[in-house]
């Protein structure tokens, strides 16, 4: 399988766990992109749902699609997120937000029932840490955030624009990628940045996916959180 194969694949296996009548969140990131576009194909079928955009570009693509939208003002929970994710751990931990909508992601993941995962074999490592884990800021403490960040060990880059300009989230933030290296305690990275005013949110998603769809070696491997 190629890459392309490989995220089709896991996409079409994502599928089976949206049932009628349920309210759907719906990922960012190329790989969650094919998974609305097949939940398009679906709705033109005949299924009901109602969908929960992760991003605004997201929200575009289903709406020009036809699937009905909501939001968590109108919904109490979401009954399944399908998204994608930059790499994954044997834990099922993943580190999230190389499109740039890792807030609405986690707030979406956060308001699910159940949390679909689909990956091309690319994005399995034994410890997270091999992709840069980005940082979502506001702009005044932008350079605060990352000389803090810097002095636990990262190399930070502020994420830019093909312009040059810094990249701005859909809720008016910037980003910083912050490569820690190999991150052996997630959890203990999280608390610390979870401590610095002026981070919005981090890219680490810990103990949130109820299953892994790998696209690997010709067949899709479903992995469940223990």
């Amino acid at each position: 399988m190629t890459k392309d194969e490989e995220k089709q694949a896991a996409a079409r296996a994502s599928l089976r766990f949206v049932k009628n009548g349920e309210v759907v969140g719906l990922g960012s990131g190329s790989t969650a992109t094919v998974a609305v576009r097949l939940l398009v194909e679906q709705v033109r079928s005949g299924l009901k749902i109602r969908g929960v955009p992760t991003s605004k570009a997201t929200g575009k693509l289903a709406e020009s699609g036809g699937i009905p939208l909501t939001t968590l003002d109108e919904v109490v929970a979401v009954d399944v997120t399908i998204d994608g994710a930059d790499e994954f751990d044997p834990q099922l931990n993943l580190i999230k937000g190389g499109g740039g909508n890792l807030l609405r992601e986690k707030i979406v993941a956060s308001a699910s029932k159940f949390f679909v995962i689909i990956v091309d074999s690319s994005k399995q490592v034994p410890m997270l840490g091999t992709f840069p884990l980005p940082v979502e800021v506001i702009p005044f403490a932008q350079a605060l955030i990352r000389r803090r960040i810097e002095a636990l060990g990262a190399k930070v880059k502020v994420r830019q624009t093909t312009t040059g300009d810094p990249f701005v989230t859909d809720e008016g933030h910037h980003l910083l990628d912050c490569d820690f290296g190999r991150i052996p305690d997630p959890a203990a990275l999280a608390r610390k940045l979870e401590t610095m005013p002026g981070v919005v949110e981090h890219g680490l998603f810990l103990g949130m996916a109820n299953v892994v769809l790998l696209a690997k070696g010709g067949e899709v491997q479903e992995l469940r959180r223990a």
